[in-house]
């Protein structure tokens, strides 16, 4: 294999290697701003930073807990337990006064039984079955100290009995109970048996508050509803009063109609059944006056002898046979005789005669029919006048009839409210003094063993929640304030610069030895920043500029070391100690500071092959600092440094000038705009964003050309990050 490098030394005539000449040019472009929620590693980093500050407060509020537990005094608590039926044991019908509790609304009814045994009139009722006015265990035997000279004695008693009522108010505990109907009463006090004896008390007073609310919402019942009985009454009769007083004065006569099937009954005034009646009769004479109307008609223009009626009537026929007899007689009486004999003027007599009755009988028929109709039309027109008269005063007493409906509506329904008044009382009243059993004491206080309070696994574990939020508290006040650049991504963000690379924090006391070693973190670690500045700058560009915030941020090691990476490499380098201030390339590199250097070189007192040492590594020299000026700003500003640079960017392929920090200084924005390039160097955990923020804007005010961001000294494990996590590679080639 040839063991020429890639990067070969360009020559002086400005040729390229054979990198440059393959590889386009790449910029280093800042990274988009990212915006993102808070993160693990910046939680992570947090924690990390401030890990005294939390151990400490933790640390402090868990012995606060703890000598708080010693020296508070011990409580007990008993607990007696009470069942409740939120339906009730009802015996007699009537107990259930009451709205009965939907099943969606158990939960709601056992909050309120709760909050009525945490009540004060819970509390006043056992002072009072208790006589605890006058306990001292239970108000403390200095309580009557605390008496006012011109209290009476009932005066004092009434005022020991409210104390001893917020004492039990402030004592007793209850808790809705989540699976059943069990509620629980305890009482809590720094006397055992008072904490039974209280409990139990409340438990009896709770079951008796609730049978003689029962009992007196019984009497309340009865007596609501005699009231209201008797006021009903007074309504109903009334009521039936006037619908009569209407009836009467309105002339309404009301009488009940059954169906025709028998089986429903309703009432009907007299003026609708009269109405009823007329009316089936005016149908049945328009009926009977249609059939003898159409009667005549048909036989009005008939002679009478055509009639049915006339050739139907036995009389007619009989007259009719009689005459044709005697026609029979006359025709053949006159076959012997002339009409003068005296038979014949006898059967022509006869005979005229049957004809007259003839005549007469048939007229009598047909004025039979005539008369039949007349009289048909006459009741028909006599029965429609009845009938329209009927109708109109039907239609009156319709109008007449609502308001009494309204009269009897309102009878009946106070008469029904009076029947449900009536039976409701007679229900209460039977079950008046029975109680529903709704509350049940099921189980005693006992006097409690072991005290329940103060618990010392509580009071820390109450101690550290508080200590961990009094921490974080402190821990997040303090970042807020806190600006200093920490992480990787926060470079990019907030100084707006590309990251080129960053080195981890190494002890002074380990720099030669990691230095020394070129598998070691820090070495890697320049080594990956030499390869992007070489990556990103074409060879004709090679005069770079190192500076930072401040001093002591590792500017002149990285200066140092890359000088020595890159004359590996096997490129012609000089570095230039330009800090005219306080130089320490000659200390780093354990060289003697000699007595000319880069003043008198460019001051013309001394030539560069005078002043440069060489020999320091291969392909490295430096140009160290003599005497320090009295002008630094003025030397670096000056054409003989503009000429200086001119003249190595072609005797060398790489020149690095370490020049001295931004911030209050003229040197370094004034070298900046001479040399092709410069790199900021920011050291971790040190520089606020905002001093650093300023350096950069100095820099680029003054026309530099700022490539990227060096970040040294950087602790992952202060960002947030574990080492493994930025230089895992590194073991790779430690273990070769």
């Amino acid at each position: 294999m040839n063991d020429r490098s890639i990067i070969d030394p360009s020559e002086p005539d400005g040729r390229g290697t054979w990198l440059e000449t393959y590889l386009p040019e790449h910029q280093m472009v800042p990274a988009e701003p990212r915006q993102q929620l808070i993160s693990l590693a910046t939680v992570r980093g947090i924690l990390f930073r401030q890990r005294w500050l939390l151990a400490g407060v933790i640390l402090t509020a868990l012995t606060v807990g703890l000598i708080m537990t010693l020296l508070s005094t011990p409580m007990y608590q008993a607990t007696a337990k009470v069942s409740v039926e939120p339906y009730g044991a009802f015996i007699l019908e009537g107990q259930d006064v009451e709205q009965g509790i939907a099943s969606n609304q158990v939960g709601e009814f056992l909050a309120t039984q709760v909050e009525l045994i945490k009540s004060r009139s819970i509390a006043e009722v056992v002072v009072q079955e208790r006589n605890l006015g006058e306990r001292y265990d239970l108000l403390g035997q200095d309580i009557d100290q605390r008496r006012s000279p011109d209290m009476t004695d009932e005066q004092w008693l009434e005022a020991k009995e409210a104390m001893a009522t917020s004492i039990l108010v402030r004592g007793v505990t209850s808790e809705i109970p989540a699976t059943s109907w069990v509620i629980p009463i305890g009482f809590r006090s720094d006397n055992p048996a008072l904490a039974a004896e209280m409990a139990n008390a409340y438990a009896d007073a709770f079951i008796s508050s609730e049978t003689r609310e029962t009992i007196e919402g019984n009497e309340y019942a009865i007596e609501y509803l005699r009231d209201q009985i008797e006021i009903v009454r007074g309504r109903l009769e009334e009521a039936e009063r006037n619908a009569n007083t209407y009836a009467r004065n309105t002339g309404i006569v009301v009488q009940p109609v059954t169906s025709a099937d028998g089986l429903t009954q309703s009432n009907s005034t007299l003026t609708n059944a009269n109405l009823a009646s007329i009316n089936q009769r005016f149908a049945d004479a328009r009926a009977a006056r249609i059939a003898a109307e159409q009667k005549w008609r048909s036989m009005e223009n008939l002679p009478a002898a055509q009639l049915p009626e006339v050739q139907n009537n036995p009389v007619l026929q009989g007259l009719i046979t009689n005459r044709t007899g005697k026609l029979a007689e006359l025709a053949e009486l006159r076959q012997r005789y002339s009409d003068e004999f005296p038979q014949i003027q006898n059967l022509i007599a006869q005979i005229e005669i049957l004809d007259a009755q003839i005549e007469r009988s048939s007229a009598d028929i047909k004025s039979t029919v005539r008369n039949a109709y007349i009289v048909a039309r006459n009741q028909e027109q006599a029965l429609q006048a009845e009938l329209g008269s009927l109708s109109s005063n039907s239609m009156a007493e319709q109008d007449e009839m609502v308001q009494l409906g309204a009269l009897e509506r309102e009878a009946n329904a106070l008469r029904e409210q009076l029947q449900s008044l009536l039976a409701r009382f007679n229900q209460i009243s039977s079950a008046a003094t029975v109680n529903s059993g709704t509350m049940t004491k099921i189980e005693s206080a006992l006097v409690p063993g072991r005290p329940y309070a103060p618990s010392l696994i509580q009071n820390l574990g109450l101690s550290l929640v508080l200590g961990i939020g009094l921490a974080a508290g402190l821990a997040v006040l303090r970042e807020m304030f806190d600006d200093r650049v920490r992480s990787l991504d926060e470079v990019e963000q907030k100084i707006d610069l590309p990251l080129i690379g960053h080195t981890p924090h190494v002890d002074e006391r380990d720099i030669d030895s990691e230095s020394s070693n070129n598998f070691t973190s820090l070495m890697e670690a320049y080594a990956s920043i030499k390869a992007a500045i070489e990556f990103s700058l074409p060879r004709s560009r090679n005069v770079l500029q190192l500076t930072s915030t401040h001093e002591s941020e590792g500017k002149s090691t990285t200066a140092v070391v890359l000088a020595e990476l890159f004359a590996r490499s096997g490129r012609r380098t000089l570095l230039i100690d330009a800090d005219l201030r306080r130089p320490s390339v000659a200390t780093l590199l354990e060289l003697e500071r000699p007595k000319v250097g880069l003043v008198e070189v460019l001051m013309g007192h001394a030539t560069l092959e005078e002043t440069v040492v060489k020999g320091v590594h291969d392909n490295l020299e430096v140009l160290p600092i003599g005497a320090i000026p009295p002008n630094p700003a003025e030397i670096l500003s000056s054409d003989e440094m503009i000429k200086f640079i001119e003249k190595v960017r072609h005797e060398y392929s790489l020149v690095l000038f370490d020049s001295c920090p931004v911030l209050g200084l003229a040197d370094a924005p004034t070298l900046s705009r001479n040399v092709d390039g410069t790199i900021f160097v920011l050291e971790a955990n040190k520089v606020p964003f905002a001093q650093a923020r300023n350096a950069v804007k100095r820099l680029r005010s003054a026309g530099a050309n700022v490539l990227g961001l060096i970040l040294t000294k950087y602790r992952a494990l202060e960002a947030g990050q574990g080492y493994g996590y930025q230089y895992n590679y590194y073991e790779y080639g430690s273990d070769k």
